[in-house]
């Protein structure tokens, strides 16, 4: 009876996480499928991969570039809009892009003595226009959550680490039980 406990086990250990990313791209599929509603499944899917595609392309083009400074300025200036639009550009960019905000992986010391520490990224390195001249902005993930909280720590308590920035996220947001 002790190793059907076991098999079962193991065969939970290896299935929840497959299956669960299964589900979870067929359900991005299906969403994205569904936006256009075509007879042949994977028709919207496609297009929707193609329409970003033609995008990017277009975006990458000088005189478009112009049109997207003008859109840029306009959602700036809406009301709820920029707030909006300001926050979900700012938290792309942190991840992808020319502006990527999570390179800079740190130990914060949380006493005195530097003992007990959490790990987390410099998002901003000077905050003199709140008048904290010698603090830092550092970004503290959470473990299997995609939320995290903000902390302005002072700079002698930051310890810079030589770490891939990617295996440090995978770190904190796998609770560390991440394998490498």
């Amino acid at each position: 009876m002790k190793k059907i406990g076991q098999y079962f086990l193991h065969g939970l250990l290896f299935l929840v996480p497959v299956v669960a990313t299964v589900y979870v791209v067929y359900l991005i599929f299906t969403k994205i499928d569904g936006i256009f509603h075509f007879a042949v499944p994977g028709a919207g899917f496609l297009l929707t991969i193609g329409l970003i595609l033609a995008v990017g392309f277009v975006t990458s083009n000088l005189l478009a570039k112009r049109l997207l400074t003008l859109i840029d300025r306009l959602f700036a200036r809406l009301p709820l809009v920029a707030l909006l639009y300001s926050s979900i550009k700012d938290l792309v960019n942190a991840f992808v892009g020319d502006k990527k905000s999570f390179n800079k992986p740190v130990a914060v010391a949380l006493d005195g003595e530097g003992r007990l520490r959490v790990l987390g990224f410099i998002t901003r390195d000077d905050l003199q226009n709140l008048g904290l001249t010698d603090s830092v902005a550092v970004y503290l993930p959470q473990s299997y959550n995609f939320a995290g909280n903000l902390i302005i720590v002072p700079r002698h308590r930051i310890t810079p680490l030589a770490a891939n920035p990617a295996e440090v996220m995978k770190l904190i947001v796998s609770g560390g039980v991440s394998a490498r």
